[in-house]
């Protein structure tokens, strides 16, 4: 093996800051990491300028001590990634981001309807989670299963429909809003916060066919009116149709059209309490699939107090292709890591195996991101 491929990248110096609880959306949005271990804020490489003024020197000094005395083993990659330099979320005009969540929709927020990995297409396959009144098949055509990263694109319809909706129940809107979203391709990379490059433009059309080609099907058990039980099947894709035009020379999108499937806009349409849930912008920063499955998972069902699945459920319905084991493996990374967005994670022993404990992070209690 040669010395170019043995040698390891050098490690990025960490400088800790001082940061006031009040301040801390100022330092994830610039970039600040939260150091369980040490219960401070840092920043990798190079501090941006926003962040200068709380450069922390001592507990820095101490953290490149403390680095020197560790051994040279490869790090893993980090749950959260920095943000890219062009994060600017208040630049769209959108309150909040929003997830669909209601009765009708819970099997969606309740497993994986998109591969958790980027490197397995899935192309071709089908995903059948069964559920206690009925089941959810995930199919996926040639272009691949849609990732949980292609969803992003789903979440940002959602919010604008959702933001849309609430102008118009206030009386400020100029209609009904339509089916149809036209955003710029690098508005969707942006409130996205993978930056905007060139390069990130050109995969959208990618996404966007798996995502109309990921077809999810949820099966339920129903009463039907004389009172003989019956069955309910509906069928959708995650989005529905797209357009785009865009420079045969340099790949550069002029129009994006997306349609937003039919039960995602009755979902935020249909009642002046829609079924929708607020979700932290931290949530495009989270990099293992699995960790962006969860969040998603327990912003459902735990909501702002705790709930707990067994590690094995969790497999299941996260639809992995490895082993339960390895798939403990991770988990159990993910949870020493302890850094999802507004919530905690800890492991609790149960009458059939270990159990995932995910615990919302109150305001008064808080001291992490």
């Amino acid at each position: 093996m040669s010395e170019a491929t043995t040698r390891r990248a050098p490690r990025r110096t960490r400088t800790y800051l001082s940061i006031d609880y009040d301040k801390r959306e100022h330092a994830k949005r610039h970039g600040g990491l939260w150091d369980k271990t040490r219960q401070k804020w840092y920043v990798l490489g190079d501090v941006p300028a926003e962040l200068l003024n709380y450069v922390d020197a001592a507990a820095s000094a101490a953290g490149a001590l403390a680095d020197l005395k560790r051994t040279d083993a490869p790090r893993a990659t980090p749950v959260l990634r920095t943000p890219p330099s062009s994060d600017r979320q208040t630049d769209l005009f959108v309150h909040g981001l929003y997830d669909v969540s209601t009765k009708d929709a819970q099997s969606v927020m309740d497993v994986a309807v998109f591969r958790l990995s980027k490197k397995d297409k899935r192309a071709g396959e089908v995903i059948r989670h069964e559920l206690p009144d009925g089941y959810v098949e995930v199919s996926s055509g040639p272009a691949g299963m849609a990732s949980v990263w292609d969803y992003d694109i789903v979440l940002m319809a959602v919010s604008h429909l959702a933001d849309a909706m609430n102008q118009y129940r206030a009386g400020k809107g100029s209609g009904m809003p339509s089916r149809m979203f036209r955003p710029h391709a690098s508005d969707i990379l942006k409130f996205c916060r993978r930056g905007d490059g060139g390069k990130q433009a050109s995969m959208l059309e990618g996404a966007l066919d798996r995502l109309k080609t990921t077809n999810v099907k949820i099966v339920r058990s129903t009463t039907l009116e004389d009172g003989e039980p019956g069955r309910s099947a509906e069928s959708q894709g995650l989005i529905s149709d797209y357009r785009i035009v865009s420079s045969t020379s340099s790949g550069r999108i002029g129009v994006l059209e997306i349609e937003i499937p039919r039960w995602i806009y009755a979902e935020v349409t249909r009642s002046e309490k829609p079924g929708i849930l607020t979700v932290s912008d931290d949530y495009f920063l989270i990099e293992p699939g699995i960790g962006r499955f969860l969040y998603r998972l327990a912003r459902r069902a735990a909501g702002t107090s705790q709930a707990k699945w067994s590690f094995r459920l969790i497999y299941e319905r996260s639809a992995s292709t490895g082993t339960l084991k390895k798939f403990t493996e991770n988990l159990r990374k993910l949870i020493a890591e302890d850094c999802l967005p507004e919530y905690s994670m800890a492991e609790e022993a149960g009458k059939e195996g270990p159990l995932l404990v995910m615990t919302y992070r109150t305001a008064p209690k808080q001291v992490g991101p």
